[in-house]
């Protein structure tokens, strides 16, 4: 209760600070809180706000669904087999470290400029995060716990179910929600590298154009989508430590 309240005076903080830096940087530059509704309001009635969000939420979702349902098996399957993991993990790396933004110009000559190119620009964006903490997961299960339930007699599958999963699932929440961040930055780059579309067209027209109320609206739109996604893999987290504690 008393977060909700501490958060609910933070954004009233924020909100105060807006209002001062409008003042003193000027109001073409940052617009106040009730010039920013007022575009809100407008993006609205004309129906492009709805339609940015709609096409921005869509590729997101997406290529974040595809790089979880990818990135998940794969991590277990190196972090339980060894060789496996170690073959693969010095290519994960070097693939990790590597700018992301360098291989959008080879995605679009394959892909085209359309929804393909952007879902799997987030999906490689989102990938390597969860990928590499699921494996670093499994690999951090206790080995002596894992001995002692086979000489207890479990099977592997109740291994797996009961120790490894249970173990590596703070992990994987951790690279859920960095891969969450990553796509989303990753969502705006695409629709300004591609088919300028969506939240992140919205941005480089407002911003080119100068029409800062706009833009704000559009940053607020991003920012929402963050909080929501975060806050929902939040959740997800406090029911997988009460799952860990059950097991």
């Amino acid at each position: 209760m008393m977060i909700g309240v501490y958060r609910i005076g933070f954004l009233a903080l924020l909100m105060v600070l807006w209002v001062v830096a409008a003042d003193q940087f000027g109001r073409n530059i940052v617009p106040t809180p009730l010039a920013t509704f007022e575009a809100a309001q407008r993006l609205i009635a004309e129906g492009r706000l709805q339609s940015a969000f709609r096409a921005s939420l869509t590729v997101y979702l997406s290529g974040y669904a595809l790089a979880v349902i990818c990135a998940i098996p794969l991590g277990v399957l190196m972090g339980g087999f060894r060789v496996l993991g170690k073959t693969l993990e010095v290519y994960v790396f070097a693939l990790s470290a590597t700018p992301r933004v360098a291989f959008i110009p080879l995605i679009i000559v394959i892909l085209g400029l359309g929804a393909d190119a952007k879902i799997f620009i987030i999906f490689l964006g989102t990938l390597l995060p969860i990928l590499i903490n699921t494996y670093s997961g499994v690999m951090a299960v206790d080995e002596e716990l894992v001995e002692m339930a086979r000489s207890a007699g479990a099977s592997q599958r109740r291994i797996f179910l009961s120790i490894v999963l249970p173990n590596a699932a703070p992990f994987v929440v951790t690279g859920m929600r960095l891969g969450a961040a990553i796509g989303l930055i990753n969502t705006v780059v695409a629709e300004l590298y591609t088919a300028v579309s969506g939240l992140g067209g919205l941005l480089a027209i407002y911003g080119n154009s100068f029409r800062m109320a706009e833009y704000f609206v559009v940053v607020i739109c991003l920012a929402i989508i963050g909080v929501v996604v975060t806050e929902a893999l939040r959740h997800v987290e406090a029911r997988l430590v009460r799952w860990r504690g059950a097991t």
